[in-house]
């Protein structure tokens, strides 16, 4: 996956001396150290593979970081425009690339981003059976209850997520699922029978014609985060279409601060919360919620 982005000199050192079954996230910064997320830990690249010395880091400078952004883009940096104003670029093969740089706003409205300096490149893992621990508190008689799925960025939402249309699959329940695949990631690699796709939809336009041209028995979209998301997860449950999400929290506490949030939680939206961390790795399980917010299992 990395070797059709990334300069040949790190590439041949990160696919000869580095184990990429467990790095989440590479970090490039203009002229800064190359960072490697390993297990929630980091650690910088040397030309012996993970290293702590500084004095041992390879750096990065700004024509790597713009090399990258223009190799991910299939040399059309125009063609991904699209995903830069959103903040990032996703691969063919899954790789989500996050950008920091200049933006450029015209009206209120973001029109690009430029002057690229610090990518975030995350590492998607299929986990077999990591939502297996929670299936039967979300699953009953083959109904699936509507579920949030909580955690901080790189702590195993996505991966929960995908594991979960597998584990519908392996236990035989033929429920028609709509991917919203904001981000073009929820499908990478997902093994698995009994799901439609929209990608690179709004929320909103994705619940909307997801409902109305595939007729889902169940939705399962990637990170909420906003009144409008909310808005199509109530159009959704007026519709008798389950819904299965995640959101950006690290404990309830702030979930429930959250603004958007606030009417999801009064009309009890959410039968069940599942709260991950990176305590013990990204995925690492807290705790599975009703929808009095009340822990009805811990781990």
């Amino acid at each position: 996956m990395l070797n059709k982005i990334l300069p040949e000199k790190i590439a041949k050192i990160i696919g000869a001396k580095v184990n990429m079954k467990y790095v989440n996230e590479l970090r490039f910064r203009a002229d800064k150290p190359i960072i490697l997320s390993v297990n929630g830990k980091n650690y910088f690249l040397g030309e012996n593979g993970l290293t702590s010395s500084l004095k041992e880091a390879l750096f990065s400078s700004k024509i790597v970081i713009e090399d990258i952004v223009f190799r991910a883009s299939e040399c059309s940096i125009y063609s991904v425009n699209e995903q830069i104003k959103r903040g990032y670029i996703v691969t063919d093969s899954g790789l989500r690339l996050g950008i920091g740089g200049n933006v450029v706003e015209e009206n209120g409205q973001v029109k690009t981003i430029t002057n690229f300096c610090s990518l975030n490149i995350r590492i998607p893992h299929n986990i077999k059976n990591c939502s297996l621990s929670c299936f039967d508190q979300i699953v009953h008689d083959k109904t699936i209850e509507n579920t949030l799925i909580i955690s901080p960025p790189g702590c195993g939402k996505t991966t929960f997520l995908k594991d979960f249309i597998f584990q519908l699959s392996e236990h035989n329940l033929t429920h028609n699922v709509l991917l919203l695949d904001e981000r073009g990631e929820l499908d990478i690699d997902l093994n698995a029978n009994f799901y439609d796709k929209i990608a690179f939809s709004s929320k909103k336009m994705g619940f909307e014609n997801g409902i109305r041209a595939l007729s889902p028995d169940l939705i399962v979209t990637d990170e909420i985060g906003q009144e409008e998301d909310a808005d199509a997860i109530l159009y959704a449950s007026t519709c008798g279409v389950k819904i299965l999400a995640s959101a950006h929290a690290d404990s309830i506490e702030t979930l429930i601060k959250k603004d958007f949030f606030q009417i999801l939680l009064k009309e009890k939206i959410f039968r069940r919360y599942v709260l991950l961390s990176k305590r013990n790795g990204p995925g690492t399980n807290e705790g599975i919620y009703n929808e009095n917010l009340s822990r009805i299992m811990a781990f």
